[in-house]
């Protein structure tokens, strides 16, 4: 038995496959991943040396365990199909029985084999009710909302346990998070609309930001690579000193901005052009569309 499939082969898998090898949390050999795209298969298999293949059958009989990591709009065939793979899996194994036997064996359920295995979903806006209606009620289902930072190792996650999930379901889940990044646990399903606004849909917020900081720096005369490289930076280090200083962000900002000086003169226009508001506006956009999704 593998220890990990990935239905679907595209970058956030491909990025979790990298950091669980490179962080030898697994090997290669304990991993198996299924796409439609044969480019997708052929990347991972050159890329990690990894078994690939191109349907759900052979991860729901080999993996104990499955992230579901395939397009929104995919999730519906998918499940169709892993509940079908776990259908002729019970039929395969009761028609092995009864040659073998020579008398009626007790057929296994579908349910049960299910039942079986742990399924973790990054399926953006799929709720663990829609999912648990598929796979069935006591299948044990995780929700996991990452984000495009994990693709360099410094990703952001937050996962939620379903009902029939246990604490060690959990533990497993955090260790596969926490090989691209970081991870924490919440324990209200709804709050990762909140967690999609910031964390899942923030990188974008800063690439625009930064974006913004650049373009401006250009306007007053720097060369744009300068200008981006500086604009990077200085988004890095303030975030690193932010992380470590003891002061609240409040306390770092009456740091740098002197009395009368250059930071409170671009400080007031930030308040004037209702910052702050712009962001909170934007935020509960992102929560209320991951809302309807979810519906």
């Amino acid at each position: 038995m593998k220890k990990l499939g990935f239905v679907g082969g595209g970058n956030m898998a491909e990025a979790l496959i990298r950091g669980l090898i490179n962080n030898r949390v697994f090997a290669a050999s304990d991993l198996i991943a299924s796409d439609v795209d044969p480019s997708r298969r052929q990347r991972l298999k050159r890329l990690f040396k990894l078994e690939v293949t191109d349907t759900n059958d052979r991860l729901v009989r080999e993996a104990r365990a499955l992230v579901l990591a395939v397009k929104p709009q995919n999730i519906a065939e998918a499940l169709t199909q892993i509940r079908a793979a776990a259908e002729q899996q019970v039929a395969d194994r009761t028609n092995k029985s009864e040659r073998v036997s020579r008398r009626h064996t007790k057929r296994q359920s579908p349910g049960t084999l299910l039942q079986q295995r742990l399924f973790i979903s990054i399926v953006a806006g799929v709720t663990i009710a829609r999912l648990s209606d598929a796979l069935g009620p006591r299948v044990r289902i995780i929700r996991v909302m990452p984000n495009a930072p994990a693709m360099v190792g410094e990703g952001m996650a937050a996962i939620v346990r379903g009902a029939a999930a246990t604490r060690a379901d959990e533990a497993f889940t955090l260790k596969i998070f926490k090989a691209v990044g970081d991870a924490v646990v919440v324990r209200d399903e709804r709050m990762l609309d909140a967690v999609t606004a910031l964390s899942g849909s923030g990188p974008a917020y800063v690439y625009l930001f930064a974006k913004a900081l650049a373009d401006a720096a250009v306007a007053e005369g720097l060369p744009p690579e300068l200008a981006l490289r500086m604009a990077l930076k200085t988004i890095r280090g303030a975030e690193s000193n932010m992380r470590q200083s003891k002061l609240d962000a409040t306390e770092l900002i009456r740091l740098v901005a002197s009395p009368g000086g250059t930071t409170e003169a671009a400080l007031r226009k930030f308040v004037e052009a209702r910052f702050s508001d712009i962001v909170a506006d934007a935020l509960h956009a992102a929560a209320e569309r991951s809302r309807e999704l979810g519906r």
